[in-house]
């Protein structure tokens, strides 16, 4: 059965004026992706604003990925919704075209207890038939527990997980009750910053944001400590540290969205409007990621070649 390894972009997602998928941008984005050595793909996730999309949207953003990538690396959709009805519906969709699996998010705004939040899990992993990534992000939704995940690895359908608790202690914790239940399954960190130390303690890789706008580096890092040459692991890891901080310094997901627009891709307008205050802020961010980014591109990215800004 298939399992995530290596280095995967939490695909940011291009919208068009309408508010829509920009399907022009997105394939030119994903080319980018792949031509740069990612190992596969993650549409439809957490700083790609999937909560924003209706069903249709939902799929036809899948529906493009998959067509644009033609088997060239695998892909495994967020199957987002505060319903799991609607996770069920985007899981059979995503198996019917041909994904190799989906990652599922806790329910989000309404924050359950831990077995709601457990059932909810249950409840579509049982209605689908697909390998399954589970994703922890308390950053928005309600955090996952250890004994729930050593519980729910032991679903023969349940391939792999993304922890993006940025906590090195959950991150163990995790992995060691997954060994307990006598589960082998792919820990994916989803904090780019965790990236080298996740992989010295066993980790398979990542899906991260970062992943997407700077995968010479996330695939450099993950390449030298397949290597053994950790020295230049550690360096790339502590190149992308301010980036990373910049990003943040703007509402989420704005700052991502113009560092990937520094790499050549047309992101859109927010889908949120922000407010004067935000506007400021967001062109101060702007400003100081052109003189943060520039350095690192000009010595370690290879740039969009002419017929792909054309």
């Amino acid at each position: 059965m298939f399992r995530p390894e290596g280095i995967y972009p939490a695909l940011l997602t291009p919208f068009g004026e309408d508010q829509r998928v920009n399907e022009e941008e997105l394939r030119k984005l994903l080319d980018f992706c792949i031509d740069r050595g990612l190992d596969g793909i993650f549409p439809i996730s957490s700083v790609g604003e999937g909560i924003h999309m209706d069903f249709a949207e939902k799929c036809r953003c899948m529906r493009i990925v998959v067509d644009q990538v033609n088997g060239r690396v695998p892909v495994t959709p967020g199957v987002v919704a505060s319903a799991p009805a609607e996770c069920v519906r985007l899981a059979r969709y995503a198996a019917e075209i041909g994904c190799e699996a989906v990652v599922i998010t806790p329910p989000y705004f309404y924050k359950p207890g831990g077995a709601m939040v457990e059932r909810f899990f249950e409840t579509i992993i049982e209605g689908s038939d697909i390998p399954v990534i589970l994703y922890n992000i308390p950053l928005f939704t309600s955090p996952l527990d250890y004994d729930m995940v050593k519980r729910l690895v032991r679903y023969p359908n349940v391939v792999g997980m993304k922890d993006s608790s940025g906590s090195m202690v959950d991150f163990m914790h995790f992995m060691d009750k997954i060994a307990i239940a006598g589960e082998d399954i792919s820990m994916l960190t989803g904090r780019e910053e965790t990236l080298l130390s996740c992989l010295l303690m066993g980790a398979k890789g990542c899906m991260t944001a970062t992943a997407g706008i700077f995968p010479e580096i996330m695939v450099g890092i993950y390449k030298a400590w397949q290597q053994g040459d950790l020295e230049k692991a550690l360096q790339l890891q502590k190149l992308i540290l301010v980036v990373i901080r910049t990003m943040f310094a703007a509402p989420f997901p704005i700052g991502f969205k113009l560092a990937l627009e520094l790499r050549g891709i047309k992101m859109g307008p927010p889908l949120i409007p922000p407010s004067a205050a935000d506007t400021y802020q967001i062109n101060t961010v702007k400003s100081r990621l052109k003189m943060v980014m520039e350095p690192i591109i000009d010595a370690y990215c290879v740039p969009l070649k002419s017929e792909e800004l054309a």
